[in-house]
């Protein structure tokens, strides 16, 4: 049977490609897997995303399961409750995809989204229809609680709060009408920040700009914050598990680039191990290096940074893609907790010092729709000569930069990731590699 696990947990387009009856079965396999327990699930705004949430809700009952239904929240601060209060977790979410999509990511007890492994076993289950049915008495009990507040007070134990309080920013917050809108604006007035908010409300149908916080879709945070002063502007993704930055000039800040000022400040705080994805810039490796760490590559995804991280005792990891991974609060991608460091940091330097101080180099990004992204994967790794590195889809290094080639786990496309000292040569690494899936497409 052909996965139906991606990247990162199961998604598809509603009621075509995810369907309540899928998320029925599916959770009912991870009921019988558990073989009881208490599961705790959330969701982001989605608008089917309670649909999805009561048919995953059956299918825990059926299998004896207890559930712990805590609403909308992000997906880290429903990881961070699981981890301390619950056998396992379910978020109801597509995270940054488009609105037409939703998912379901499964959540282990130490608070890390599943293993390959696990994940697997659960899928044999749902192939094999064999689910625990229990007797009446014994279906699940549902229960509610709330999570937000405890997630909130966790990331101030690992910032200087009072430092933050005394400076006294100035932030604006677009939450993209997503799950962050019940954390990050409460967050940062708690810190002392004034706060101006844009799409803080909820609703699932994105009104304002896609779930995905990319500087093109941004103008309104960039606008806000170049006309009010800010000293900074944040964006969320669906379900706040990724976070981007713009600048006090109003500039966009590269998520490599957030990814090497993270890395950065966690190394001068502690020597160690910083674990990053093989579609991360080199720039995040000359930071590491300069400050005299060990950078360890991983596949793309952030449960293998997450689960190599905690292998490896790493002091920092994360995706260039605004997923930061802070191992001192928890071992998944963690938007509000990143906010939080970001304006520690500033408390020292602006934020355009801070981008300052990373090498620079010029990144693209970029996909095409396929039909069949593993055979056209397939081919490509057919055809392709050099230097060549397998780790995670195609990487195909040249002496002045690199090309990766990679089917999304979560879209029917093909991402290419380009990079060079040379903005032109990054942009001709990027055509040769959407040509290259031309030709063998």
């Amino acid at each position: 049977m052909k996965s139906i696990f991606g990247t990162d947990g199961v998604r598809g387009i509603v009621n075509e490609e995810l369907t309540p009856k899928l998320a029925l079965d599916l959770c009912m396999s991870l009921g019988t897997f558990l073989s009881g327990g208490t599961v705790a699930i959330g969701r982001d705004t989605r608008i089917s995303g309670e649909m999805f949430k009561n048919a995953a809700i059956s299918g825990l009952l059926a299998t004896g399961c207890k559930v712990v239904d805590v609403g909308i929240a992000p997906t880290p601060a429903i990881h961070y409750y699981v981890r301390d209060a619950t056998d396992a977790g379910i978020i109801i979410t597509a995270s940054h995809n488009p609105r037409e999509y939703n998912g379901l990511k499964f959540v282990a007890g130490d608070g890390i989204g599943f293993s390959r492994e696990a994940e697997r076993k659960v899928e044999q289950i749902y192939a094999e229809k064999k689910f625990r049915h229990v007797e009446w008495d014994e279906t699940g009990a549902l229960s509610t609680d709330d999570v937000i507040q405890r997630y909130k007070d966790g990331i101030k134990k690992l910032v200087n709060v009072e430092k933050i309080r005394k400076m006294n920013f100035k932030v604006v917050v677009d939450t993209g009408c997503g799950a962050g809108g019940v954390v990050t604006p409460s967050l940062l007035r708690e810190l002392g920040c004034t706060v101006i908010t844009l799409n803080a409300q909820l609703d699932g149908t994105f009104p304002k700009r896609p779930p995905e916080p990319t500087g093109e879709v941004l103008g309104d945070l960039i606008a806000l914050v170049q006309r009010s002063g800010a000293d900074l502007g944040v964006a969320h993704d669906g379900d706040a598990d990724r976070v981007v930055f713009v600048d006090e000039h109003g500039s966009f800040v590269n998520e490599d680039v957030l990814l090497a000022i993270c890395a950065k400040d966690a190394l001068q705080e502690r020597k160690g191990v910083i674990v990053t994805p093989v579609s991360s810039s080199l720039c995040v490796k000359d930071v590491v290096e300069q400050c005299g760490g060990e950078l360890v590559w991983t596949p793309i995804g952030s449960i293998h940074v997450a689960r190599k991280m905690m292998e490896l005792g790493a002091v920092f990891g994360g995706e260039g893609n605004g997923g930061l991974i802070f191992p001192k609060h928890q071992y998944c991608r963690d938007g509000a907790m990143a906010v939080a460091k970001i304006l520690e940091m500033l408390c020292e330097k602006k934020m355009s010092q801070l981008v300052d101080e990373i090498p620079r180099y010029y990144n693209v990004k970029d996909k095409v729709k396929v039909l069949d992204k593993e055979g056209v994967m397939e081919k490509v790794l057919g055809v392709v000569k050099g230097n060549v590195d397998i780790t995670d889809g195609v990487k195909i290094w040249h002496d002045d930069g690199w090309v990766l080639i990679r089917a999304s786990g979560t879209e029917p496309i093909i991402r290419i990731y380009a990079e060079s000292k040379s903005e032109e040569r990054a942009n001709e690494l990027a055509q040769d590699g959407i040509k290259l899936i031309e030709q063998v497409s």
